[in-house]
């Protein structure tokens, strides 16, 4: 990877279950960085996943999860900004604007999910699907204006699950409802707000660790990450790492 040594790239490697078996396709994930200020402090929330899983189990992440294609069929209140919405686009896979719109709700889902917040704005929302009941009853319209699109990895092959995941991040002013007993499927054992530095201290991948440092950077030079800022993707190509900018 490009400004990485070789040891940063092994730990990388080890961070993931070899998978002896053919070559796994990536599926689409999206994963949710909610950040808060407090004083001069950029705070920004992670769980602990349950040490029984078979994908990093243990590790402190940011909410997140697979993608449902039927995400894109969600109303929300208010669109991806056009930028955001080009910067998904953009880049390996054929990214078609409905993908790009259910990658973007899937989120936010996943964020209620497993950390019981409730990204949007407060109004009547209905619809049919049992995984979105949690806005309907709270009284929250789903809104996909304030997510900004921070970076993107796609997990080598040879692994025992791979992700193409796409990073977004958001305030913790664009919650609607915070539920105070967590998300219904309690994937995450605990939930912490964590100062950038901590963070990075913590029991994290190291490709978490890196985002975190992307991010940094970026908020010291745009603090309201405004739309249309780049967006660091990182994947292997021909057996190297590489960091490209979509």
């Amino acid at each position: 990877m490009d400004g990485m040594t070789k040891a940063e790239v092994d730990r990388i490697e080890r961070s993931m279950t070899a998978h002896s078996g053919r070559p796994i396709r990536p599926r689409d994930a999206a994963t949710l960085i909610l950040l808060d200020r407090k004083d001069d402090d950029v705070l920004v929330l992670m769980g602990r996943r349950h040490a029984g899983h078979a994908f990093m189990p243990g590790k402190f992440v940011f909410p997140g999860g697979r993608t449902d294609p039927a995400d894109s069929r969600i109303p929300v209140v208010a669109a991806l900004h056009p930028k955001q919405e080009a910067k998904l686009i953009a880049g390996p896979g054929r990214t078609s604007a409905a993908r790009a719109r259910a990658i973007a709700l899937s989120a936010i889902r996943e964020t209620y999910e497993e950390a019981g917040l409730l990204i949007g704005r407060k109004g009547a929302f209905a619809t049919p699907r049992s995984d979105w009941q949690g806005f309907a009853e709270h009284g929250v319209q789903p809104s996909l204006d304030m997510l900004r699109f921070v970076a993107r990895a796609i997990t080598p092959p040879n692994r025992v699950r791979r992700f193409d995941t796409r990073f977004f991040s958001a305030w913790r002013d664009d919650v609607a409802v915070e539920l105070p007993g967590g998300g219904p499927t309690n994937e995450l054992e605990e939930l912490v707000w964590l100062p950038l530095a901590k963070a990075r201290e913590a029991d994290i991948p190291d490709i978490t660790r890196m985002i975190l440092d992307e991010l940094e950077k970026r908020l010291a030079h745009d603090p309201l990450l405004r739309p249309g800022g780049p967006v660091p993707f990182y994947r292997l190509v021909r057996s190297r790492f590489i960091r490209e900018l979509l």
